[in-house]
């Protein structure tokens, strides 16, 4: 019971801290992704049956595990989020992702050949400002605070980054430790997938994770960071009460801004821990 009292004061003040922080003229939530939400169902497709190149307009997202992902454009650029030295796609990506908290969430030592390295933080504490244009992809962050080792609050030392690929929004929330201010809502902006993490310890608590999932309004939630069936079954449960649940027979889906749910739905990919 104290443990549960401990965690929710942390994340209260986590939040606090968040709100304090300022940027000149955020966009709005509505303006700030260029996705379109579709009436269609998304497509599916087993990874055996995957094609070599994606349509115009279709983005691929792999689950390799942990927090790391592989997303692809239809020009086959590759973008690995979270990249550490323990979980790595299987292809060269041509941009990374990192974020601070735990070393199963960066690496020093990323692969020769990779274009852009994008950490989550700044040594000199600030929060981060990525906006990399490459080819037909677009990435940007906004920092979010992290609980220290000492059960103190670590300012920026998270980023959500923000993926803009054929006309869809995806936001990888990475190591997040409390909900959002509306600035932050503000700056992500409108999202259509968002790569949420699921452990309910680690990072944000369960009902936490809930109201952050509530506040951006995803059509589609994929889950990970979960470390076990039961952590993944835990929220899945929760999640159950607000949206169907679909588990995924293979580690990657193909979207476009034409074949998401009309609803907002909850969808599993496996391989993850």
């Amino acid at each position: 019971m104290m443990r549960g009292v401990v965690s929710t004061v942390l994340v209260l003040a986590l939040g606090g801290v968040a709100a304090a922080q300022q940027s000149p003229s955020p966009p709005q939530m509505q303006e700030a992704c260029p996705g379109l939400i579709s009436q269609d169902r998304p497509r599916v497709v087993p990874a055996a049956f995957l094609p070599a190149a994606l349509a115009e307009g279709e983005v691929r997202i792999s689950y390799a595990g942990h927090s790391t992902f592989q997303i692809e454009s239809p020009r086959g650029v590759r973008i690995a989020t979270d990249y550490n030295d323990y979980v790595r796609p299987a292809a060269l990506p041509d941009i990374i992702t990192m974020n601070r908290a735990h070393s199963t969430h960066y690496t020093n030592n990323p692969e020769p050949g990779i274009r852009f390295v994008l950490r989550g933080w700044k040594e000199d504490g600030g929060p981060t400002d990525h906006d990399l244009n490459f080819q037909d992809v677009r990435v940007r962050s906004v920092a979010t605070n992290i609980r220290d080792w000492g059960g103190g609050t670590q300012r920026h030392g998270n980023s959500i980054f923000i993926f803009e690929v054929a006309n869809l929004c995806i936001a990888h929330l990475g190591h997040l430790h409390h909900t959002l201010t509306q600035q932050q809502l503000n700056e992500i902006g409108a999202v259509d997938v968002v790569l949420v993490p699921v452990d309910g310890s680690y990072t944000l608590d369960l009902e936490g994770m809930m109201e952050v999932l509530a506040s951006l309004k995803p059509k589609l939630m994929i889950p990970m960071h979960f470390f076990s069936s039961y952590t993944l079954d835990r929220f899945l449960s929760r999640a159950r009460q607000a949206w169907p649940v679909e588990w995924n027979e293979a580690p990657s889906i193909v979207l476009s801004k034409h074949n998401l749910p009309p609803a907002p739905k909850v969808v599993v990919l496996p391989g993850g821990r």
